[in-house]
């Protein structure tokens, strides 16, 4: 026998209409701040912020990737996806990866090129233009984390984790400016390829925790699971616990174990006592399939 129960309080619309507006402010942020950077990198010849600002305009593509990914995101289950398009939204998360990959090559190709170039002219305005975007940029990925954690989107995280990135990139940029000031023009084009690896990793990340979902890594653990499931009275014992998912949307389904005597309508009964503990202490479970069944022969 079978006890399913399906919790819709993540999957309300308010709440991808809460993410997308945050990332539609999100995206005019990135975009002026993308803009500065490119536009003053080409004025001046700066091979680092101009790779900044590359660095930066993925964040607008990325923003439009999740966008869409949200609208595909907020569809209910139906027939052909009884467990729902959540997933739409870890594929955006994917997607960003791949802009990433090619903004690396292109950087890599601009600094490659710039090194047997002129050096670059320093002046006290192509430091305002990477404080006051950095400054955006702090502004950004406060807004944008809080927001994920608060409406726990892992793409909101995602796209937090990649602007943050772009810090580091501007502390190396800055860093860069500040040597090639003092004559070491070749700091220029080596910052740039430094921008390169802070893109790379950003990138890494998103793919390895995109990964992970498409996977179908273990989301609770299963001893945390077990727990739950013991402190309920007349159960036996549990196994075959699995879970899937992202960290806010999570499937469940596990084995629990009654003695061969318990009537169908007691154990019944009890596995939906169950069901309610593991949802309460796990709210992020939206659907939890219990089998009920007698404990395993040679079980003590």
């Amino acid at each position: 026998m079978v006890a399913g129960a399906t919790s819709t309080t993540l999957l309300t619309s308010d709440r991808y209409a809460d993410v997308a507006a945050v990332l539609g402010r999100v995206l005019v942020l990135n975009l002026g701040v993308a803009a500065a950077k490119i536009a003053f990198g080409y004025a001046s010849g700066t091979v680092s912020i101009l790779s900044d600002g590359f660095h930066s305009l993925t964040d607008t593509f990325s923003n439009v990737v999740a966008l869409v990914g949200i609208r595909m995101a907020r569809k209910p289950p139906d027939a052909d996806h009884p467990y729902g398009h959540r997933k739409y939204e870890t594929i955006a998360s994917g997607l960003i990866f791949l802009f990433l990959l090619l903004v690396v090559v292109e950087v890599v190709r601009t600094a490659v090129g710039r090194l047997g170039g002129p050096p670059p002219a320093v002046t006290a305005l192509s430091f305002g233009v990477m404080l006051v975007t950095a400054a955006v940029n702090v502004g950004v990925v406060r807004y944008e984390r809080r927001a994920g954690e608060r409406l726990s989107s892992e793409l909101l995280l995602a796209d937090a984790t990649h602007t943050r990135s772009d810090l580091l990139t501007s502390i190396a940029v800055v860093a860069a400016l500040v040597g090639v000031k003092a004559g070491y023009w070749w700091l220029d084009p080596a910052a740039a390829l430094l921008v390169a690896v802070f893109i790379g990793y950003a990138g890494y990340d998103i793919a390895r925790h995109a990964a992970r979902i498409l996977a179908d890594s273990v989301v609770v653990a299963e001893d945390d699971v077990r727990n739950v499931v013991m402190s309920v009275p007349t159960v036996l014992g549990c196994h075959h616990i699995r879970t899937r998912g992202s960290a806010d949307h999570v499937f469940l389904d596990l084995h629990i174990w009654f003695a061969p005597e318990t009537p169908l309508r007691t154990a019944h009964d009890v596995s939906h006592v169950v069901k309610d503990r593991i949802m309460n202490r796990f709210p992020q479970i939206v659907d939890a399939i219990i089998h009920i069944e007698p404990p395993p022969e040679g079980t003590r």
